[in-house]
């Protein structure tokens, strides 16, 4: 007690307001360590191009400011204030300047390529920010696809697009590698994701406006349409048709992106499955391969996949409506399968059914016998990427998942592929995969 009471004698008395400078710098310290945490995050895609850049300048501009404040100062409180400005400012350059560092050198590991990640690489279907960097890609046999859209395809034309895709498969073919997956969104409606390249076609469920009359030829003649036109860029897969039942009335949660009320066809199973089935046969007559999403199904999802995690309560029979349409249209067309990051707990508590061996091998491979293309929804997605998009690229292939899509930000398919390519290395996905 003495002891302390000395130590307390000879410690100089702290004001006010120096404890109050003390938090608020460690309070901003704190943030910018969380700040960090979404360096390079798919959020932020959209300052990419000046986020690294921006920050260094802003840290090197605050250290140097803290270091004259320092050098001025000539009372404590002031001498105190300086060097915790500095302090953070060094954080926030140290903190950018490893991330950076980081990703930069995962990009030029994924670059030199080898065995190991030309084999994990095929698996990806990438968004790019330019034909030149994913010719490189291709050629190299380090991706399996690419996804085009309006945000890609910025001053192209028609006849540009498809020459520079022929481009692409003839690379392809002069490596000796199968062509590539082209992939677009273009489901009709909201959802025209390469319009006005083609022309924009209704919804699917507008066509039941005009009753049941002709339905099926009335679907399969908007399929081969939308086909021959995709057909004529180069496309091979749509995205499309959207096969999850429409939801009872508006959606009563904030649904910021996915808006199935709007996308999908009926909340009758079997009408659904007609419209997706003579729609998906026009794709396939043009030389389109269709893509049914979203399983297991988003008609009953309350939040957003696009920002945070959702799981679908019940076992098979609470599923059965929803899951009829998925079953019924992959089996008449051979559509590819598009996986949503949505979990079910009965079948895998801990994992989305996109990165669930239990959902791939049991419940599509084993008791469906579905022996066609699984493919993720975007990586990107913060039901999944907010635990890592190594981890879950990882997750996926070990889960037995055909193609890995990373589009909205096409950065992250380097760090995706990079620990991928690790994990196979280190035997955390199956080998036989």
């Amino acid at each position: 007690m003495n002891v302390l009471k000395t130590l307390r004698a000879r410690l100089p008395p702290f004001h006010p307001a120096i404890l109050f400078i003390l938090f608020f710098w460690l309070a901003l310290a704190v943030l910018i360590v969380v700040a960090a945490l979404y360096f390079r995050h798919p959020l932020f895609y959209f300052w990419r191009d000046f986020e690294t850049p921006v920050l260094l300048l802003a840290g090197g501009a605050g250290a140097w400011s803290a270091r004259r404040a320092l050098r001025r100062a000539a009372r404590r409180r002031d001498r105190l204030e300086a060097l915790a400005r500095l302090a953070v400012c060094l954080l926030l350059l140290g903190l950018v300047a490893g991330q950076e560092a980081w990703f930069r050198w995962q990009r030029f590991w994924v670059l030199q390529g080898g065995p190991p990640t030309e084999r994990v690489g095929r698996h990806f279907v990438v968004g790019f920010r330019s034909f030149a960097e994913v010719k490189s890609l291709a050629e190299r046999g380090l991706i399996g696809g690419i996804y085009v859209t309006r945000r890609n395809l910025r001053g192209e034309s028609a006849p540009s697009l498809r020459r520079r895709i022929d481009e692409l498969q003839e690379a392809r073919a002069r490596a000796r590698l199968p062509p590539l997956f082209v992939m677009a969104d273009q489901e009709g409606g909201e959802v025209s994701h390469l319009s006005p390249l083609i022309e924009a076609m209704p919804a699917l469920a507008e066509l039941l406006a005009d009753g049941a009359q002709n339905l099926d030829a009335r679907a399969r003649a908007q399929g081969e349409l939308q086909g021959r036109a995709l057909a004529s860029l180069g496309i091979n897969v749509n995205l499309a048709p959207v096969v999850d039942l429409k939801p009872d009335g508006e959606e009563d949660w904030p649904d910021r992106y996915t808006k199935i009320s709007r996308r999908a066809i009926s909340a009758d199973p079997q009408i659904v499955t007609r419209v997706a089935s003579a729609y998906g046969e026009g794709l396939l007559a043009a030389g389109v391969q269709p893509t049914v999403k979203h399983f297991p199904g988003l008609r009953r999802v309350r939040a957003d996949t696009h920002l945070a995690e959702a799981g679908l309560a019940g076992g098979a029979r609470a599923h059965a409506a929803d899951w009829l349409p998925f079953r019924e249209v992959t089996a008449r067309t051979g559509a590819a399968m598009m996986l949503a990051h949505v979990r079910l707990p009965d079948v895998d508590p801990r994992a989305p059914a996109s990165l669930s061996r239990a959902v791939v091998q049991d419940v599509l491979r084993g008791d469906w016998n579905y022996q066609g293309i699984l493919m993720t929804d975007d990586l990107n997605m913060g039901a999944v990427y907010a635990g890592g998009i190594g981890k879950a690229a990882t997750a996926a292939l070990d889960a037995g998942v055909d193609l890995l899509l990373v589009t909205y930000d096409p950065d992250q398919y380097y760090p995706a592929l990079h620990a991928a390519t690790k994990a196979l290395r280190k035997a955390r996905i199956g080998a036989g995969r």
